[in-house]
Order: C-alpha cells, then sequence, then structure tokens
C-alpha cells in the first residue's frame, strides 16, 4: 500500500491537500480534506512534498508584513451541500484481489448519511433471517454522515435486514414521536448496484430510507352534535350505567325447576303450583 493512515496527500484533480484517515482496500483510501471525508482512488493522490519543493525552489522568501490579530481571516470551511434529500443509507465495496488477480468485494462499509437540516437519535438494529446480529443507538447530525459497521459480503445469501427507528433530537409538538423503516436487499439487487458504480467510476450506492419527518396525525373527534339534534340520547360512557333499562327477571315455569317431587301430581296441581310461582 502506497498510503498508510495519516499521511498526508494531494487530491490531483483539485490540488488541495488532506490526510488518510482510513484504508478502504489496495485500490481506495478515505481522505479527509478540511473536514470532509470523501473515499479516493490512490491513483488520484500523491504526496505534496514534491509539489511544496518545486514551487518554492529559487524563490526567496519574501517579507511578510505584520498582521495583528483581529486583521488575520477566519480560516474558510470547505462548502458543503446543503440540499435537502433525506436519510440514506450508504454502502461503500471494499474490493481485493483473489489468487487469479479477479477483483473480489469482501467487505461491506455501511454508513449513515443525513442530508437534512435536522439532528436525529436513531436506533439501529441488523438481522440474518430475522435473528439480531448488531444493535446500536446513537444521533447523527444535520447534513453528516455516521459510520454504522461492516458487514461480510458473502452474508448477503442470508437475508440481512437494516431496522431504523428515527425521533427528532429535539422534539417538535407538530411532529411524530417517532418513524420506523427498514431495507431489506436481495444478492442480485446488490450485485447489479455494484456492476453500475464500477462503470460509472463511483465508490459507493446508496438508498433513501426517509424522505421527510412525518407529521403528527391529529385524532379525529367524533361529532356527535348531529345525533343529539336527530332526537337520539348521547351520554359519556362513564354514565352510561346509570341510562340503562333494569334487566328483565325471567322465571323458569318448568315443573322440574319448581318442585323436586313432582312426579305424583296431577295436571291441575302442576297448574296451580305455576301460577303460584
Amino acid at each position: 500500500m502506497k498510503f498508510q493512515v495519516g499521511d498526508k496527500v494531494l487530491v490531483l484533480h483539485s490540488e488541495e491537500e488532506g490526510e488518510v484517515v482510513d484504508i478502504i482496500n489496495n485500490k481506495m483510501v478515505m481522505v479527509d480534506v478540511r473536514g470532509v471525508k470523501f473515499p479516493a482512488y490512490i491513483d488520484q493522490l500523491d504526496f505534496p512534498y514534491f509539489k511544496r519543493f518545486t514551487e518554492n525552489k529559487n524563490i526567496a522568501p519574501a517579507k511578510k508584513p505584520k498582521k495583528y490579530i483581529d486583521e488575520v481571516p477566519r480560516e474558510k470551511q470547505a462548502p458543503k451541500d446543503r440540499t435537502d434529500t433525506g436519510i440514506w443509507i450508504t454502502f461503500i465495496p471494499v474490493v481485493d484481489t483473489d489468487e487469479f488477480g479477479d477483483e473480489v468485494v469482501e467487505d461491506l462499509k455501511i454508513h449513515l448519511v443525513n442530508q437534512t437540516g435536522q439532528a436525529y437519535k436513531f436506533e439501529y438494529s441488523f438481522d440474518y433471517f430475522g435473528d439480531p446480529d448488531f444493535e446500536l443507538v446513537n444521533q447523527v447530525n444535520p447534513y453528516q454522515d455516521f459510520y454504522i459497521h461492516d458487514m461480510p459480503f458473502e452474508n448477503m445469501n442470508d437475508s440481512p435486514s437494516f431496522n431504523f427507528v428515527f425521533s427528532l433530537l429535539h422534539p417538535d409538538k407538530k411532529k411524530a414521536d417517532s418513524y420506523e423503516t427498514s431495507l431489506k436487499l436481495k444478492p442480485k439487487q446488490v450485485f447489479s448496484r455494484i456492476q453500475e458504480i464500477r462503470q460509472k467510476g463511483e465508490a459507493t450506492f446508496s438508498y433513501k430510507i426517509l424522505d421527510q419527518y412525518p407529521d403528527r396525525q391529529v385524532e379525529e373527534k367524533l361529532d356527535i352534535s348531529m345525533l343529539n339534534n336527530s332526537g337520539y340520547k348521547v351520554y359519556s360512557a362513564s354514565s352510561a350505567r346509570q341510562h340503562l333499562e333494569p334487566a328483565k327477571y325471567e322465571l323458569d315455569l318448568h315443573i322440574e325447576k319448581l318442585s323436586s317431587d313432582y312426579k305424583g301430581f296431577s295436571n291441575f296441581e302442576i297448574l296451580t303450583l305455576q301460577l303460584q310461582a
């Protein structure tokens, strides 16, 4: 590997200097340029020392005028895309070379990307065939990404499921208490996306899991005024028992229910006993 974590590098197409913060595979690294992290191929990077040397060669250092603290400009932050497009789950394929020289995907690095102006708390669970494998509770800030974990690529055949429960970091009475969503991927679907990004020369593929955080559902109240106006009697549930008609008492007049010794009774005696009940 040409670079190591912590190396200062020069991005050739923009001539910006950054730092290697992670090794993705033998062809790609994660670079941090003034707070913005992005994957880059190593053939698009170089060490900045030669550039510094050639720029400074045979140039006499000029005397710099004195600057006072109130004249020093603030450091400019690298511009970030502030377009609200929702929350995404992003996959970075980690590629290696097998014994035949073919490139194979070993792992998938999974990131949660919050491309909104709202901060969220999230509960994440990851499972195979419905069996929990990994859980995480954390938060993601506006327009930031959050590294979650790695998944072996060979486990794509085990029906992986990525499950999230989002809630607002700063609660809003007009918004829902939480929002649940999940993503289930099929191997054929992922293979197709990997081939697509290879053809485009891209390093990641993503799926949107939240477009807009939902509003709170307002419970509809039943308007009973129309029933009252139509002559129906409407009572509250707590006092409904008071307005019920008394239960009717039913008496079983079968002779076997009225007397246990009825076998010697005549019809007249049976009728008399029933009338007296």
